[in-house]
């Protein structure tokens, strides 16, 4: 990456442009978070809901104090064990803030990326920026710049190519204003690691279901559907070996199965009417992570009018791909292994 693009870059967040960005998660889409007009650019290039609160993006630590009122032990804590990485942690805001960025809410989502380009953009601009993932509302999100450039090209100023992203998906939120740590949304941080760090932690609710119309997200990708290609996803829930086999049994010409890179063969040599897409091995969900959003944008490319999907088991950094892959499917799922048909 040239220098002379990230000043370039920089320079048109200062003059409050929306640029896109690589992160080691996902490519976030960038404004100067204390601009309330270029926010406003972001949720319009988007067709963002304005309900839907955005995650700050800082380069060093000191920025912390212009955006909340205080920094809880917990946070402190927290900072110590994963910043810079893919862990956002939502506090009290300060009055800098402008409600277009926390969506109302008394709180902020701060984040401390790892990427090197991230941090040196952020840098270079001297504002902190406030971005969500840089792909239109309720498409599947994006891991590299022509992803970017198929949802958002003439809708924004810029578009920063750092590469592919390295984890794949969005980072993890957690609410660190309360007694105990809450997960907000599933990430590269694990459920186990946080529990290695923090000790008792709460699992929201949203995590599990949609949210209602009337219910206020506390975090980025809480309420609406998401992650979503244009055919409609149902997800296999269960061990990898029986959903295979709910796909065997369910699939019908053409239709779209997404599977686990192990029986992409046999699949596709069982059903040759059918668009299969394989995203990584049963057991890797580091490799899941990083395949999951292009797969399900490769559907688009096809002409299938459904999509089977195979979920991963909920260890590890598989409970955020399971996550992406329910809210891809507005939460419509099947349990395989039980009962035909049964509703997971």
């Amino acid at each position: 990456m040239e220098r002379g693009d990230l000043e370039r870059a920089a320079q048109l967040l200062r003059r409050g442009e929306v640029v896109a960005l690589p992160t080691e998660t996902v490519y976030g889409l960038g404004a100067n978070a204390l601009d309330a007009a270029a926010v406003g650019k972001i949720f319009a290039a988007k067709g963002r809901p304005q309900d839907n609160p955005l995650i700050v993006h800082i380069c060093q630590l000191d920025q912390l104090s212009g955006l909340v009122q205080q920094v809880p032990p917990l946070a402190q804590r927290l900072a110590r064990a994963f910043w810079p990485g893919p862990l956002t942690m939502v506090m009290k805001k300060s009055g800098a803030v402008p409600d277009e960025v926390s969506a109302g809410l008394d709180t902020v989502a701060v984040r401390f990326p790892a990427h090197p380009v991230a941090r040196a953009l952020i840098e270079l601009a001297a504002v902190p920026i406030a971005a969500p993932s840089a792909n239109a509302s309720g498409r599947p999100s994006t891991t590299t710049a022509q992803h970017v450039l198929e949802d958002l090209d003439g809708k924004i100023a810029a578009v920063v190519d750092g590469g592919s992203c390295g984890v794949g998906v969005e980072s993890t939120v957690v609410d660190v204003t309360g007694d105990k740590l809450r997960l907000l949304r599933p990430g590269g941080i694990t459920l186990e690691q946080l529990r290695q760090a923090a000790g008792e932690v709460e699992v929201d609710a949203a995590l599990r279901r949609q949210l209602g119309r009337d219910e206020t997200p506390r975090s980025p990708g809480m309420k609406y559907k998401h992650y979503a290609p244009r055919a409609p996803v149902t997800a296999v829930c269960g061990a990898p070996r029986r959903s295979y086999a709910y796909l065997c049994r369910h699939a019908r010409p053409g239709q779209g199965l997404l599977c686990f890179s192990e029986w992409e063969g046999a699949l596709r040599e069982q059903f040759p009417d059918c668009v299969v897409i394989s995203y990584g091995p049963g057991a890797d969900h580091a490799a899941q992570a990083r395949q999951l959003f292009d797969a399900l944008r490769r559907f688009d490319e096809t002409p299938v009018a459904a999509i089977l999907a195979q979920c991963p088991e909920e260890d590890g950094l598989g409970l955020a791909v399971a996550n992406r892959l329910k809210k891809a499917a507005g939460f419509t799922l099947v349990q395989a292994g039980g009962e035909e048909g049964e509703k997971a």
